[in-house]
């Protein structure tokens, strides 16, 4: 190695290091201006890019290989075969808030805030925008017990 260095003129040398450190400090200021603004996010933008992020990556929540262009190439081969498959039964439910009187928006609010981590804002803007998912990729049960108290206060929800 000391070897290769010693032919290297010096000067040329200096360049090519120097070039080096600055391509480095772009990139990782790039990568901590990234960062920085992920942190800032609250967590509904959080949950909205990571999805986003999956689906620009190709990916969904049941992997890559049931994602669009995995399909269509394996359905186009397999032909009556996937047809055969038994339907699997579903494991995660979302919990999607319909509607709901307006006179029960504040109880509605309060039992949205306990059983997700939202702020009072972020779950008044989250109830502000039914129909929307309020609770994803949950067990039965957990999601029959998130169904059942916020019909009591009076909303209207689906366990899709």
């Amino acid at each position: 190695m000391s070897s290769i260095i010693s032919h290297i003129p010096s000067s040329s040398l200096a360049r090519t290091l120097l070039s080096m450190t600055r391509t480095f400090c772009t990139r990782t200021e790039k990568l901590e201006r990234i960062a920085d603004e992920l942190l800032s996010l609250n967590k509904i933008e959080r949950f909205d890019y990571a999805i986003l992020l999956r689906h620009k990556m190709g990916l969904n929540r049941f992997g890559p290989a049931a994602s669009g262009a995995g399909l269509q190439s394996t359905s186009a081969g397999s032909g009556s075969s996937s047809a055969a498959e038994p339907a699997k039964e579903k494991t995660a439910f979302d919990v999607k808030l319909e509607k709901f009187d307006a006179s029960v928006k504040l109880k509605v609010i309060k039992e949205i805030r306990a059983f997700t981590d939202l702020g009072l804002k972020e779950a008044k803007d989250l109830v502000e925008k039914s129909p929307v998912v309020v609770k994803k990729g949950l067990p039965k049960e957990e999601a029959e017990k998130i169904v059942e108290k916020l019909k009591l206060v009076g909303a209207t929800v689906v366990l899709e």
